[in-house]
């Protein structure tokens, strides 16, 4: 692989991890918009199907994965395992959102998007610039 590619692998990884961690930044007040009452709202609103007592379930568990995975991929680490997990945890949100919305709310917060990335990351054969990298270096001094 070229140093192009490389970069790009770590664009991806960081682009990736950003779509996961400012929703959540933007639900804990952080952005300074929205707050986690009314997410609960949305919560319940994209898991219509589910009972309304597992909604705060629902909500801290996406909320935890959108915390870790992204993390993850932040530095580096599992970088294929925490790709394959952001992926399917979208697939997961697309899922909901379309039974409980319709197609269109899935395309307009570019929802394929995130997977896909998510998902390109996870088939990637090397993460040169993480700690997946660095510890693979450590293994086999010449890669």
């Amino acid at each position: 692989m070229t140093k192009f590619q490389d970069l790009a692998i770590l664009l991806l990884r960081l682009a990736t991890a950003a779509n996961f961690l400012s929703p959540v930044a933007s639900r804990l007040g952080i952005w300074g918009s929205g707050n986690w009452a009314k997410f609960l709202v949305y919560a319940g609103q994209v898991n219509s199907f589910a009972p309304p007592a597992a909604v705060p379930f629902l909500a801290v568990a996406a909320t935890t994965l959108e915390i870790i995975l992204p993390v993850l991929l932040l530095v580096g680490y599992r970088t294929r395992w925490a790709a394959l997990g952001a992926a399917l945890l979208t697939l997961c949100f697309a899922l909901a959102m379309a039974w409980s919305f319709g197609l269109k709310e899935v395309l307009d917060y570019a929802v394929p998007v995130d997977g896909t990335s998510a998902f390109l990351l996870a088939t990637m054969p090397r993460y040169r610039w993480s700690l997946d990298g660095f510890l693979a270096r450590g293994k086999n001094p010449s890669a």
